[in-house]
């Protein structure tokens, strides 16, 4: 490969990479390993191949000219896109903290620019430095920031829900517009300047980052608050429950009723998958914590046997009993999300 053509790649893809780098080192909590970056990178390649037969077909049926159709339909057509994959890890569960959503957003973007530009690269003649320091510091950056915002806006309007009961959850797509909306207007904004590229360019790699790393920051801290305060109220509890208050209380009294109607519920697995779920959902924010706080986040002695206990219990005891006990206990999405991030720890 010729060298001006390895320097033409490395400022078109560089940059966004960096970026994606030094967002992930900021994850104090450590929440998404580097193979989920991996194949959201992967994801967002995939998209950009899509969004380019999707143009196509689409810039066919439409009577305007490219420089409207770029400013006005494409940016629908590729936000969504890239909205797509993100929005079925909310649905799945997958996106708990803010930090995580912002960060899973930028690199399907980072993902679907890279793959853009490598495709532009094979097919553009006639290109200099200049036009892939625009594509690499603005166009690349901005696909990453309008998935990230995305990201972060969806998960604002979503924390209701995940705070609220898991068993009350119900998929909605209604709370995604608006940061779909905002990541549409942002795409649309910066193609509104093909003539001023270098403004474009500057205005995109200061404030992207600038908006990003001031939401992260800010997602921190409330993050360490919601986290202690979760670990200090699920910590009483497991001691109710190994003390027997638990179940001489209102909630413990309820549950009982649930199982008596269910019938088939065997007392003495269900008590044991109570503690064991509670005791492994406090473990998950502890380590949490010990992660963002600089200690030793180890698993612990037997979390990987307690896990298969529990997946064993779940099997025998049904969907029916473990989502009584869920409800019962009071248990979140937020508190399921963390018990699947110490499943994906443990294997």
């Amino acid at each position: 490969m010729p060298a001006d053509l390895l320097l033409k790649a490395a400022i078109a893809i560089a940059p966004v990479l960096i970026l994606l780098f030094v967002f992930d080192r900021l994850d104090v909590f450590d929440l998404i390993p580097m193979r989920e970056i991996g194949a959201l990178l992967a994801t967002g390649a995939a998209l950009a191949l899509l969004s380019f037969i999707a143009n196509w077909r689409v810039l066919d049926g439409f009577p305007i000219g490219w420089s409207a159709f770029t400013r006005y339909v494409s940016p629908i057509i590729e936000e969504s896109l890239k909205a797509a994959p993100l929005i079925a890890l909310y649905a799945r569960n997958r996106l708990g903290f803010k930090i995580e959503a912002a960060i899973a957003g930028f690199a399907v973007g980072a993902g679907f620019s890279v793959a853009e530009n490598l495709w532009y690269l094979t097919t553009l003649s006639g290109t200099n430095a200049t036009d892939w320091l625009v594509r690499g510091f603005g166009t690349a950056i901005m696909h990453g920031a309008a998935s990230a915002l995305f990201a972060v806006i969806s998960h604002e309007m979503l924390e209701k829900q995940a705070a609220a009961p898991a068993a009350q959850y119900h998929f909605d797509p209604i709370p995604f517009a608006p940061g779909l909306a905002v990541a549409m207007a942002c795409h649309s904004l910066f193609n509104h300047f093909p003539g001023q590229p270098l403004m474009a360019m500057v205005a995109t790699a200061f404030l992207a980052p600038l908006i990003l790393f001031s939401t992260l920051a800010q997602s921190e801290r409330a993050t360490r608050v919601w986290l202690a305060s979760d670990a200090a109220a699920h910590r009483v509890l497991l001691e109710d429950i190994r003390a027997g208050r638990f179940w001489a209380g209102e909630q413990g009294q309820a549950l009982r009723a649930d199982l008596a109607a269910l019938r088939n519920a065997d007392a003495g697995q269900v008590f044991a998958y109570v503690e064991l779920k509670l005791e492994l959902v406090l473990r998950a924010e502890e380590l949490m914590l010990s992660t963002h706080d600089g200690g030793q986040a180890a698993l612990g002695a037997g979390v990987r046997e307690k896990i298969g206990a529990l997946d064993r219990l779940e099997r025998q005891l049904g969907r029916a009993v473990t989502a009584a006990v869920s409800s019962r206990l009071g248990l979140t999405r937020n508190d399921l999300y963390e018990l699947g991030r110490l499943r994906a720890r443990a294997r």
